[in-house]
């Protein structure tokens, strides 16, 4: 079998794996919110966020495989994002994490040494950054499905990321309820310093625009919530595209409430 067939029945496996639990994403939905969130909701969200983190983990393991490794470096997760800025999420978790904070403006000593993060009060509020832990399993369990492991500085990364997405996610989602639909427009092109600037691309129909209003109670968070948070999460491109199908195929047996 080639190397091509086995990515692709993998990747055609991903769906199937459920690395983060609805309890845990509740969880995390209660962090931000007091709103009711449906099942539906949450496994949108679940499915979501397993699609991101899948792609950022792929993405990794391609820079690795260049090594002839199957176990991810920090370096790795830098390789894939600079590869491909769709994979540029979960942005908050860089200014925590060692991994990063050298490309976020850390500041250094005199003797060229990265200083620590300054010290701030504890906050009574959960963060993102605090619960990030309660992902680690299901973030192992998703590198064990891609047939990789990876160093623990490398899996806290992944978590951090995670749950920063997914309390983004959160965030957007309530938002969306709160004002009844998306408000907030916009487009991003990606184009070469050197290059033409290209046409204006037909208005997608997964865009905020399917999402300017919205329907239900103002005390619920729906999937179509959800889906309407994910385009704003996902700024474009095939990863939202892919987040927002895989996550319909998950939740289309799913009752609404």
């Amino acid at each position: 079998m080639t190397v091509q067939a086995v990515t692709r029945r993998r990747a055609r496996t991903v769906p199937d794996v459920p690395p983060f639990k609805p309890s845990l994403v509740r969880t995390v939905f209660r962090d931000v919110t007091s709103m009711h969130v449906s099942r539906a909701a949450a496994q949108a969200a679940a499915s979501v966020t397993r699609t991101v983190l899948t792609e950022i983990i792929d993405g990794a393991r391609g820079a690795a495989a260049e090594e002839t490794r199957k176990k991810l470096l920090p370096r790795d997760l830098l390789t894939a994002i600079g590869r491909n800025v769709e994979l540029e999420v979960g942005d908050k978790w860089y200014a925590h994490s060692p991994t990063f904070r050298r490309l976020d403006g850390g500041l250094y000593d005199a003797q060229g040494a990265l200083e620590p993060p300054s010290r701030r009060s504890r906050s009574r509020r959960p963060s993102a950054v605090a619960g990030a832990h309660r992902f680690e399993a299901g973030v192992r369990k998703l590198l064990r499905s891609r047939g990789v492991t990876a160093v623990p500085v490398m899996v806290r990364d992944l978590d951090g990321i995670a749950s920063v997405f997914l309390t983004g996610l959160a965030r957007d989602a309530a938002m969306v309820v709160r004002e009844g639909g998306v408000k907030r427009f916009g487009a991003v092109a990606l184009v070469t310093p050197d290059g033409p600037a290209p046409d204006p691309a037909p208005f997608p129909k997964d865009s905020l625009g399917a999402w300017s209003t919205r329907s239900g109670d103002g005390r619920t968070i729906g999937r179509e919530d959800v889906l309407a948070a994910a385009t704003m999460q996902l700024f474009g491109g095939a990863l939202r595209k892919q987040a927002l199908a895989e996550a319909r195929e998950a939740t289309r047996h799913t009752p609404a409430g």
